[in-house]
């Protein structure tokens, strides 16, 4: 059976990529458009109106409008109708692509999988088969991860003198979720990953664009304080509570679980004159 909208015939080449969902913005666009001048065949299969508004080359854009539970053989076909070879993904436990990675391994595909970065917001993050808790790093040593870099002659690049600009990150992901919010009528069938409404994170990527100076003022006096304090202190770092690396990864169900025994664990056993940083995410 066929579950996406047609398509026309090409002769598949060595190398055949489908793209599913990547980031807000034009990333993924921007990256076919590099594969596509090495000589590759680059499809996109795009699940929403923000799939779609941010994918540039409409001739290669394959919409997949029916249901999640079709998904599976859906895949299947189209693997058999493109001869794709390889599958580029942003995020690996999404329900589209935790399905489509499982097809991938039984057809023998390549699995490329981009997640946000581990050193966050400047870099996109890049690995075979997974990330975040099914990286091929958690199977790791230390050890083993300590060897690997003394013995390396690869030179690692210097990073990078200032975070990346979250701004952009906001504003793309605002124009993204407009999509799905006004423009979304022709995929009906379109499930989100994650529990948060459509309209809700809407309004919050349109919250934190609109607030973005006094955001960045606040931090600064805060930060400021701190530093002027001299004291000890110790960082948290944030998490959203709706993010896959925190719901799929972790131990914790609610950010207030987590700042539950990071607080009882700061309380009982740090010393009196320490200070505890609590950095929520940008988001």
């Amino acid at each position: 059976m066929r579950y996406f909208q047609p398509v026309s015939n090409i002769h598949p080449t060595h190398r055949v990529f489908m793209f599913l969902q990547g980031p807000h913005g034009p990333f993924f666009s921007l990256l076919a458009k590099m594969l596509a001048a090495a000589g590759v065949q680059v499809w996109r299969v795009g699940f929403n109106a923000g799939d779609q508004a941010f994918w540039q080359q409409a001739d290669r854009y394959i919409a997949y409008r029916s249901p999640l539970y079709l998904w599976s053989e859906a895949f299947s076909d189209l693997v058999a109708e493109k001869g794709f070879s390889d599958i580029v993904l942003y995020g690996d436990t999404r329900p589209v692509h935790a399905t489509a990675i499982r097809k991938a391994h039984q057809l023998g595909l390549r699995v490329h999988v981009f997640e946000e970065g581990y050193l966050r917001p400047h870099w996109v993050t890049y690995e075979r088969e997974g990330s975040n808790g099914h990286s091929k790093l958690m199977q790791t040593p230390v050890d083993q991860m300590r060897h690997a870099l003394q013995t390396s002659t690869l030179e690692t690049p210097p990073g990078p003198s200032h975070w990346g600009d979250m701004r952009q990150h906001i504003f793309y992901g605002a124009v993204y979720h407009l999509f799905l919010l006004f423009f979304n009528r022709a995929y009906p069938n379109f499930q989100g990953h994650r529990n948060l409404p459509v309209r809700q994170k809407f309004k919050k990527y349109l919250r934190k664009l609109l607030f973005t100076l006094p955001s960045l003022l606040r931090r600064e006096l805060e930060s400021r304080r701190l530093h002027l304090a001299g004291a000890p202190y110790h960082l948290v770092l944030m998490q959203l509570q709706h993010d896959s690396a925190f719901q799929a990864h972790s131990p914790f169900t609610t950010n207030k679980e987590f700042l539950d025994q990071v607080l009882h664990g700061f309380a009982k056993g740090a010393p009196r004159h320490h200070l505890l940083v609590i950095k929520a995410h940008p988001l």
